[in-house]
C-alpha cells in the first residue's frame, strides 16, 4: 500500500583517513584510499540515503574542515572510514566540531594479502584496523562517543593497482559488515525522519491506563518529534467535508484488503458486519485521512470516550477499519491514547518491518506460547492472508458498536518493541526476537498472534514485567533487536534486550 507521505531521508557524511606523508612517498596509495571511500559512498546511496563524502582527512586542518563540512550539510551520522594509518590528532578535529554521531569503519580490502608480493605501500593500503585503537583512545578521552564496524570491504572487483585478490563481495566478514553498516544507516534514518514527525493525539486516554499516559515535552526532547493535540470536533469537521466519491473509494479500498466474514462466529457478538457498519467505516475512514493530510500527521494516538449514544460515540465506533488502513500507508496508529507504543509503531514502520499494536491475549501452555494483539488496529503490511472483518456488538471495555480486524502477523521471525517511561522521566525501550507461528485462534473480531519465545512462556513473562514495562507494544517482522538497539544508542534511549 502507497504511503502517504514520505519519510526524511538519513544524511550520512562519510570521510577516508589516512598519513599525509605516505603520499609522497607511495605512488597511488593515496588514490587508492580515495577510490576505496568512493566504493562506500555508493553503497550507501544506494541504500537510499543522502551520502556526503568529504574525501580525505590526513592532517589536523583538513579535520577541521571536515567537521565544518559536516555541519554544513547537517548529517545525521558520520562514517569514519580507516583506510590507513593516521594520526587520531587529524582525526579528533572532525567529531569535536561535528557532534553527529560517528562508526568508524575498519573494513580491510582483502581477506589475505599476497605476502610474497607486497611492498609497504601495498600493505599500508590493508592496514585500516591500526589506527583504530588510537582513535578509540582518543576519543574515549574527548568524550566523543564511538561505534566500531570491523570486517572486509566487500569490494566487487580488484583494483589494478592491487596485487591481492580484493573481490571479497561474497565473503560472510563482507556480508556481516555490511548488514551492520545497513542497520545504521537505517537506524539515522529514523533518528532523522523522527525529528520532523508530528503525532497527532486525538481525544484522551484510556480513563486509568496509568501506563499508558505521556508526558509530550518528554516526547519532543528525547526525539524530536512534536505531539498535535485533536478535538473530537475536529474530526467531526472532516466527516461533514467528506464526499461520496471518497466514500466509495474508500469502500472499494476496503473490499481490496479486507475479507468481509459471513461464517458464524462462536462469539455471537462477532459476527457479519451489517451494510450500515461498512458503510460508516467507509466515512470514517475517509474522514480519518483527511484530519492526517490537513494536519501533516506522522502517527496518531487516539481515544475517546463520551456520553452513551452521542455524537462522537457513534463516531468512535468507525475508527478501527480506517486506522487499520493508515497504519498500512505509514501513519501508525495508536489505541487508548498510547502515544509511546505509537512511537514504537512509527520506528517499526520507517525500518520496513511493520509495527501492529499488541498486548497480552492469552496464554498456550500446550503449544508453548503467547497470543499477543489487540482490538485493532493492524498493520495490514504484515498480516497473513488478507485480514477479516467482523461486526461486534460490543467494543470489549469501550463504549459502541462497529467494525472490527481478526487478523494474525505472518509466521516466521519477529521482534517486539516496547516502549516504556522510566521514573525518571526516560524513554526506554523494550526488545525482544521471538517467532510467530500460524496457530489458531479465537474468532472474536480481534487480532492475535500465537508467539514462541525462547524461554517458555511463564519464565519469559518474569523477565518482561521485571522491566516495568507498558502493557501494550508494537510487533515487527524479522529479528530486528541489534537494529532497535542501533536506534536507542542514536536516540540517547536506553534498550534491554529480553530472552536471550
Amino acid at each position: 500500500m502507497e504511503k502517504l507521505k514520505a519519510t526524511k531521508r538519513a544524511r550520512i557524511g562519510i570521510y577516508t583517513m589516512g598519513l599525509k606523508t605516505y603520499w609522497s612517498q607511495f605512488t597511488g596509495l593515496r588514490e587508492r584510499m580515495l577510490e576505496y571511500g568512493g566504493f562506500i559512498t555508493k553503497k550507501i546511496e544506494e541504500m537510499g540515503a543522502e551520502v556526503f563524502f568529504y574525501g580525505l582527512v590526513d592532517s589536523e586542518e583538513e579535520g577541521r574542515k571536515c567537521g565544518e563540512f559536516f555541519n554544513e550539510k547537517g548529517v545525521n551520522l558520520v562514517f569514519a572510514h580507516a583506510g590507513t594509518y593516521v594520526t587520531s590528532a587529524s582525526v579528533l578535529p572532525v567529531h569535536q566540531i561535528c557532534k553527529a554521531p560517528v562508526v568508524i569503519l575498519n573494513l580491510q580490502p582483502t581477506a589475505k594479502i599476497n605476502y610474497l608480493q607486497t611492498s609497504t605501500g601495498e600493505w599500508l593500503a590493508h592496514c585500516g584496523a591500526c589506527p583504530v585503537p588510537e582513535l578509540a583512545n582518543a576519543f574515549h578521552r574527548a568524550g566523543v562517543a564511538y561505534r566500531c564496524i570491523n570486517g572486509l570491504l566487500g569490494m566487487d572487483y580488484t583494483p589494478k593497482i592491487s596485487v591481492a585478490d580484493e573481490n571479497t563481495a561474497e565473503r560472510p566478514e563482507a556480508k556481516r559488515a555490511w548488514k551492520e553498516i545497513g542497520e545504521w544507516v537505517q537506524a539515522a534514518e529514523v533518528k532523522a525522519a523522527l525529528q520532523y514527525c508530528r503525532f497527532g493525539f486525538l481525544g484522551n486516554n484510556y480513563s486509568g491506563m496509568l501506563d499508558l499516559y505521556s508526558d509530550f515535552t518528554m516526547i519532543q526532547a528525547q526525539t524530536g518529534a512534536h505531539v498535535e493535540l485533536l478535538e473530537m470536533c475536529d474530526l467531526d469537521r472532516m466527516m461533514g467535508e467528506v464526499t461520496e466519491a471518497e466514500i466509495e473509494e474508500k469502500k472499494k479500498e476496503i473490499e481490496g484488503f479486507f475479507t468481509i466474514s459471513d461464517d458464524v462466529s462462536a462469539d455471537p457478538l462477532a459476527q457479519k458486519p451489517t451494510k450500515e457498519q461498512l458503510d460508516w467505516s467507509a466515512k470514517v475512514a475517509a474522514a480519518q485521512e483527511r484530519l492526517v493530510k490537513e494536519y501533516r500527521l506522522d502517527g496518531l494516538a487516539y481515544y475517546y470516550h463520551g456520553a452513551p449514544d452521542g455524537a462522537y460515540e457513534k463516531l468512535q465506533s468507525g475508527f478501527i477499519v480506517g486506522h487499520s488502513l493508515l497504519t498500512a500507508k505509514g501513519i501508525p496508529c495508536a489505541g487508548e491514547g498510547d502515544l509511546k507504543t505509537c512511537l514504537a509503531m512509527k520506528i517499526c514502520d520507517i525500518v520496513g518491518k511493520g509495527g501492529s499494536f499488541c498486548e497480552i491475549v492469552v496464554t498456550d501452555y500446550e503449544e508453548g506460547t503467547i497470543l499477543l494483539g489487540h482490538d485493532g488496529p493492524f498493520h495490514l503490511a504484515i498480516a497473513q492472508g488478507k485480514p477479516l472483518l467482523r461486526g461486534l456488538g460490543v467494543y470489549h471495555g469501550k463504549q459502541g458498536t462497529g467494525v472490527s480486524v481478526e487478523a494474525k502477523v505472518r509466521a516466521g521471525e519477529i521482534t517486539n518493541l516496547g516502549c516504556t517511561q522510566t521514573a525518571d522521566g526516560r524513554l526506554k525501550f523494550i526488545i525482544t526476537e521471538a517467532e510467530a507461528t500460524d496457530a489458531q485462534i479465537m474468532t472474536i473480531g480481534n487480532t492475535q498472534t500465537h508467539v514462541r519465545f525462547h524461554k517458555d512462556p511463564d519464565a519469559y513473562m518474569d523477565e518482561w514485567f521485571a522491566q516495568a514495562p507498558t502493557h501494550h507494544f508494537a510487533m515487527s517482522v524479522g529479528h530486528n533487536g541489534r537494529l532497535f538497539e542501533k536506534i536507542a544508542d542514536l536516540l540517547g534511549v536506553t534498550a534491554v534486550v529480553l530472552d536471550k
